[in-house]
């Protein structure tokens, strides 16, 4: 349906090119109303337009909390221009239509990110009048188009300059589901942030909402028979891989993306030089040393054959040394995300032929276990409904362990299991990890039984499984695991406890005389 824009309403919080949109607006003949701020910077810019309250015979009251708010704004917007009723009390009233709004909100997501903001400095950017005009033009989108994001401005205009200032019903619609998915992710974060400031009997409200912005169209899923796409949420608090500069290397894959998330959380358990390389979710191999590239070519023992394709994570800018090693040999990575790459390693990296077109590289600062929030949730989906849950962030150190077997670890022995431990947290259940040296030796993941995983990662670690330590996510259901794992080298174990044959697991243990220390804390990883 032709629809002629005649006028538009602009009113920005992030006034991003607005001057040249609302010039070239005006211009094409179009008429323009504003508001408060955003008519003090057309208005300062020489551009003709007319403030709301000079339109509406209503002047702005409650410190700018009422201006919109009025018959003749939404009156105008809202009028279906068929309807002979609407027509009739648009004549009586003297409402004007307004065919355009140029919208987006009060930066509430911005002022609750800020150290030290007030609960009133946070409810006063709660936007009404805009959301409200942003739904009224999103509803009447038949006849009315609403622009809420800047990067639409060029779009807009050049439909406009094209066709007689008209633009096409498939463009409205378009803005018009945009401006929906606006409104509501901006209400979903006031609810949540609502809900997290006033607390309650439950950590989760009775209704929750999770939006996003579309910020990458993927080739496909974690097949290629599959679609897919990557939202990015609001303001992010917590360095990630949403938030990372991606700096060379093909575009991201669902699978990359996926990967790249395991990697950084593991990456994120450490304050020391570390580095950890991790396939299908999982690390096939991880390590602490003296510096970041002595760390990753003992990560990448830990099993260099998975390790071709992995990806890899680093919690120190990675070095010229690091990039030889990568580049060396038969190795090659899907992606690596670390702080920083330095310029050599970087120019070295994005040099090499089947590197620099190929490798993700994705830097995102300083990181590390300070930096994770605790109030943030993991989402999963299910069909019918998702579940929600608190991160698994707490992991049991030495002063957690409680030593069940006779024989009592020695202090590198709590030292070697507590690392061991941190790893295997993130390990797909089953989860057995094998380490010597604050190196991963061997590593079970994902089997049905448990006592498997011990055999995988034992298989794993060959010769280096004598003097290993072994971490479990879970309870030994039968002392089986403990058996095998003592046959092959085991020297200590560090598993959580809570199976009714407990006695019988430690007892294997004491039969062995090797260490063993309970958590009292799980780690199931789904």
């Amino acid at each position: 349906m032709k629809n002629t824009v005649k006028r538009a309403l602009i009113s920005v919080s992030d006034k991003a090119g607005i001057e040249e949109f609302a010039s070239s607006l005006a211009a094409l003949g179009i008429e323009l109303l504003s508001t408060g701020g955003t008519h003090k910077r057309l208005a300062s810019a020489g551009i003709p337009v007319t403030e709301v309250s000079a339109h509406t015979g209503f002047p702005e009251m409650m410190n700018g909390r009422v201006k919109t708010l009025h018959p003749k704004i939404h009156g105008g917007i809202l009028a279906l221009r068929d309807e002979p009723a609407h027509v009739q009390s648009m004549d009586e009233h003297n409402i004007g239509g307004i065919d355009l709004v140029v919208v987006n909100l009060y930066p509430f997501e911005e002022t609750i990110s800020k150290d030290g903001v007030t609960r009133a400095e946070a409810i006063e950017q709660i936007d009404i009048g805009g959301p409200s005009m942003v739904r009224s033009a999103a509803k009447n989108h038949r006849f009315v188009g609403i622009v809420t994001d800047p990067g639409d401005y060029a779009k807009v205009l050049e439909e406009l300059k094209a066709d007689g200032c008209c633009l096409t019903d498939e463009t409205r619609a378009r803005l018009a589901q945009k401006a929906f998915a606006l409104t509501a992710g901006y209400d979903a974060m006031i609810s949540r942030w609502i809900f997290e400031q006033d607390g309650g009997d439950s950590p989760y409200p009775e209704a929750f909402s999770l939006a996003g912005t579309k910020a990458l169209d993927l080739r496909y899923g974690e097949n290629p028979h599959q679609t897919a796409a990557f939202y990015r949420q609001g303001a992010i608090a917590e360095p990630c891989i949403a938030s990372a500069q991606v700096l060379s290397g093909k575009a991201l894959s669902y699978n990359n993306l996926v990967d790249l998330d395991a990697a950084l959380a593991l990456a994120k358990e450490f304050d020391e030089p570390f580095a950890c390389v991790l396939k299908h979710t999982n690390p096939c191999g991880a390590a602490i040393a003296d510096n970041v590239a002595d760390a990753l070519e003992l990560a990448w023992s830990g099993d260099p054959i998975s390790a071709f394709g992995s990806v890899l994570a680093f919690t120190r800018p990675l070095t010229l040394a690091c990039a030889e090693f990568l580049v060396g040999g038969n190795r090659f990575v899907e992606a690596i995300v670390a702080p920083s790459f330095d310029d050599d390693a970087l120019a070295l990296l994005t040099g090499k032929p089947k590197w620099g077109k190929s490798v993700r590289l994705l830097a995102l600062g300083p990181f590390g276990p300070s930096d994770r929030r605790a109030n943030d949730v993991e989402v999963r989906k299910i069909v019918g409904g998702f579940l929600l849950q608190g991160r698994d962030l707490e992991v049991e150190g030495e002063d957690c362990f409680k030593t069940v077997s006779k024989a009592a670890p020695s202090e590198e022995q709590l030292g070697e299991l507590a690392f061991a431990n941190r790893i295997a947290k993130h390990v797909k259940s089953n989860a057995i990890v094998l380490t010597r040296d604050r190196t991963v030796v061997g590593v079970g993941a994902g089997q049905m039984s448990r006592v498997d995983s011990v055999r995988l990662a034992a298989h794993k670690a060959g010769d280096r499984v004598t003097g290993s330590v072994l971490a479990s996510d879970a309870f030994f259901p039968f002392p089986d695991g403990v058996e095998v794992a003592i046959d092959a080298g085991v020297v200590a174990l560090v598993e959580p406890g809570g199976s009714v044959r407990d006695e019988a697991v430690i007892a294997a243990c004491d039969a062995g005389n090797v260490a063993m220390v309970f958590t009292g804390a799980r780690h199931f990883r789904h």
